[in-house]
């Protein structure tokens, strides 16, 4: 077991927009293993690879409540499924103790590969749909902060400096 560092915001390397994935190899595979260690150990239910400052198109995640239905996303593309936007009430590891309520799409449809590299589509909704919105956009450089008006924004980037400096 792996545990990665995960960057905080406003490190501006969660702004790097994440590459496509060429090859499912063994490296990818450990990768993918060490992200799902640190999004348990974290805990949480997503993680983006752009979150521990690996710039490529991988997310794992685990909405279950027994955490036992892990979800690997590589080179993920997704599709609202209809018009409707539900706000739900989002969380980040980038942003410890912080939440804020964000509009997202009801319902998705995924493309994505799985650990091995093969292909697979799902339809997603709830709270599955709003985690791989979320995650898809840390691969795009988008945090959910950036959903708030700019006061909000501010007061979350002031507290998470705060924070820092506190810890180090």
């Amino acid at each position: 077991m792996s545990l990665l560092t995960i960057l905080e915001y406003p490190d501006e390397r969660l702004r790097t927009r994440a590459q496509p994935v060429e090859t499912v190899d063994d490296d990818l595979r450990r990768l993918i293993n060490d992200m799902f260690d640190t999004m348990y150990d974290a805990p949480g239910i997503g993680l983006a690879a752009t979150q521990v400052d690996v710039h490529k198109r991988v997310i794992v995640m685990d909405v279950s409540e027994e955490k036992n239905h892990p979800l690997v996303l590589i080179n993920p593309e997704v599709t609202p499924l209809g018009e409707e936007r539900e706000p739900l009430q989002e969380g980040c590891l980038s942003i410890p103790e912080y939440y804020a309520e964000v509009p997202r799409a009801l319902r998705v449809h995924l493309k994505a590969q799985d650990r091995n590299g093969k292909a697979y589509e799902l339809e997603a909704d709830g709270l599955l749909a709003h985690c791989i919105q979320h995650e898809v956009d840390h691969l795009e450089g988008v945090l959910f902060v950036d959903y708030l008006s700019p006061l909000k924004r501010d007061r979350v980037k002031k507290k998470m400096l705060k924070r820092q400096k506190t810890a180090s």
